[in-house]
C-alpha cells in the first residue's frame, strides 16, 4: 500500500514545474519571476556534480501543495501570488560536468536574457559555483548588492588551480565591476577559508555576521547592513541552515540558521530594497531525510516568489 500524502488529500498532480507555475521558454519571458534549474557549473573533479538532482527534488517536494497555490500562505500574509500567477519555470539547463565553460555560459546567458526581458531570475542549483556565472549575467544591467547566506565565506582565490569553483564564489563576485557591496551571513565551523582569505574579504569591505552573532543578536543586524533602495542578488547556500532542517548537504555543521532567520532576512531585504535575483545552491538530495530539506528549501523559494510578486 502506498503511503498517504497531503498531496493526495489536496488533489495535487505533479506537473514538473515549481509549485505548478506555467512552463515557458526563454523567448516567452516578459517580467515576473523566472525559475530555472542549473544542475552544475564548475564542479570540482574530486566530487563531481553532487547536487545535480537538487532542482528536481526541490520541485517534487513542493508539488504536493500546488493545487492550493491560490490559498492563504501565512508566511506572506496572503496567497503567494496576490494578483494571479506572475512566474514561469523554464525547466533545467543542459549541463555536462566535464564542460565547465559550457555550463557557465548557459547560466550566464540565461540570466542575462531574463534580466533583459524584465524578469527576476530564481535559480535552483546545483553546487555553489553556479552563482559566479549567474551574478555575471547581471553585468550589463546596472549595479547590484550581494547578500550571501552560507556557512562558509567562499573567498579562496583558487583551489587546486580552479578559480571558478564553489570555494571562490564570493571573491569572484567582489571582482565584478557591477557588484557594489557584499554582506555575508551564517558563517560557522570550519570550511575552505584560511585566516588570510578572511582577512582579504574584510579588507575588501565585505561585512560578516556569523551564525553565532545571529543566534545572539537576531537577523535585523543583517538587514541593517543592506543599503536602502539597492538592487539585491541573494545567494543562498542551504548549508547555512541548521542540518536539523536541511540535512541534505555535503558539509553539515551544527548551529545553523533557522528557517525563520532566512525568511525574515528575505522579507527584511524586500522591505527596504529590490530583490533582483535569487539562487539556492548546495542541496544534495541523496543525503536528505524524508525530503525535509527539500521541502524547507522549496518553502524559502515560495517566499521569494511571493516577495517578488509584491514588488512595485
Amino acid at each position: 500500500m502506498s503511503r498517504s500524502s497531503i498531496g493526495t488529500m489536496m488533489g495535487s498532480q505533479p506537473t514538473g514545474t515549481f509549485m505548478g507555475i506555467p512552463a515557458a521558454q526563454l523567448a516567452d519571458v516578459s517580467g515576473g519571476s523566472v525559475v530555472f534549474g542549473a544542475p552544475a557549473a564548475t564542479p570540482y573533479p574530486s566530487v563531481g556534480a553532487y547536487c545535480k538532482n537538487a532542482p528536481a527534488a526541490i520541485r517534487n517536494a513542493i508539488s504536493m501543495y500546488q493545487a492550493n497555490i491560490s490559498h492563504m500562505d501565512f508566511d506572506l500574509g496572503g496567497p503567494i501570488f496576490p494578483n494571479g500567477i506572475t512566474a514561469v519555470d523554464l525547466g533545467d539547463l543542459e549541463f555536462d560536468e566535464s564542460d565547465g565553460p559550457g555550463n557557465r555560459e548557459r547560466i550566464r546567458a540565461t540570466t542575462a536574457e531574463i534580466v533583459k526581458r524584465g524578469g527576476v531570475p530564481v535559480v535552483i542549483g546545483g553546487d555553489d559555483s553556479i552563482p559566479i556565472p549567474m551574478i555575471e549575467g547581471f553585468a550589463e544591467h546596472g549595479e547590484y548588492f550581494v547578500v550571501q547566506i552560507d556557512a562558509h565565506i567562499d573567498y579562496r582565490d583558487e583551489v587546486g588551480g580552479e578559480k571558478l569553483g564553489l570555494s571562490s564564489t564570493m571573491r569572484r563576485a567582489f571582482e565584478m565591476p557591477h557588484i557594489k557591496g557584499l554582506v555575508q551571513v551564517g558563517q560557522r565551523g570550519i570550511g575552505s577559508a584560511r585566516p588570510q582569505d578572511y582577512e582579504d574579504a574584510k579588507s575588501h569591505g565585505v561585512k560578516f555576521v556569523s551564525a553565532r552573532q545571529v543566534a545572539s543578536g537576531g537577523i535585523q543586524q543583517v538587514i541593517d547592513l543592506v543599503p536602502a533602495g539597492v538592487n539585491v542578488i541573494v545567494d543562498l547556500d542551504c548549508d547555512a541552515l541548521d542540518p536539523s532542517i536541511v540535512p541534505g548537504v555535503i558539509g553539515r555543521a551544527p548551529g545553523g540558521l533557522t528557517y525563520w532567520n532566512v525568511v525574515d532576512l528575505l522579507h527584511g531585504i524586500a522591505g527596504k530594497a529590490k530583490l533582483s535575483g535569487f539562487n539556492l545552491v548546495e542541496f544534495m538530495p541523496e543525503s536528505d531525510v524524508d525530503d525535509i530539506g527539500a521541502l524547507n528549501n522549496a518553502r524559502i523559494i515560495c517566499n521569494v516568489l511571493g516577495l517578488i510578486a509584491r514588488q512595485a
